[in-house]
């Protein structure tokens, strides 16, 4: 993403605290299958995970579709907490002093979990494929379109390709997917 002027306001907003570039943030939903079900755009980079969730409404939806079951990474473990019911996040790592017991249990949870998720990264890697994302130069009040044409694009090839896993009924949150990371 390009940077705007030196002293112009707003100069920091879209500068991620992780990757320390100019980013936008956007948070992509996608079912059991890989396939994209919404992709939101258009937040700074500097957001926090838990600030795009109050800011999208994700929590509301989440309150009045208590049906509705959520893998999330880490980002989102405030959710996870609030919805322990319907939202599941990476366990959290045990403390030095932990049992090898534990460590093993922690290993084992956090690779079921990962497998569940991983059709969810294979997801957002075929945004990252297609040229236009792969380094984002232009204006950022653009990039908006630009992402909506590509989730369009990406979300009807997922959706004719032949699935070999299970059909279900479970929204996959894929969290804080940067297809624009510079």
């Amino acid at each position: 993403m390009r940077r705007p002027k030196a002293g112009r306001p707003g100069r920091k907003a879209f500068v991620s605290g992780k990757r320390k570039q100019n980013t936008i943030k956007t948070t992509t939903f996608s079912d059991g299958q890989g396939r994209t079900l919404f992709c939101e755009v258009a937040l700074p980079g500097r957001m926090h995970d838990q600030t795009a969730v109050r800011a999208e409404g994700i929590a509301e939806q989440l309150r009045c579709r208590p049906g509705v079951k959520v893998h999330v990474d880490e980002g989102y473990r405030g959710l996870a907490n609030r919805f322990p019911q319907q939202v599941t996040a990476p366990p959290r790592k045990p403390k030095r002093d932990a049992t090898l017991g534990e460590q093993h249990a922690w290993r084992h949870e956090r690779r079921a979990q990962s497998a569940d998720r991983i059709c969810v990264e294979h997801a957002n890697a075929e945004y990252k494929q297609l040229r236009p994302l792969q380094r984002y130069t232009g204006r950022r009040e653009d990039f908006a379109e630009t992402q909506a044409a590509i989730t369009g694009l990406v979300s009807d090839r997922s959706a004719r390709r032949a699935t070999r896993r299970k059909t279900s009924k479970e929204l996959v949150l894929a969290a804080d997917a940067r297809p624009t990371s510079c």
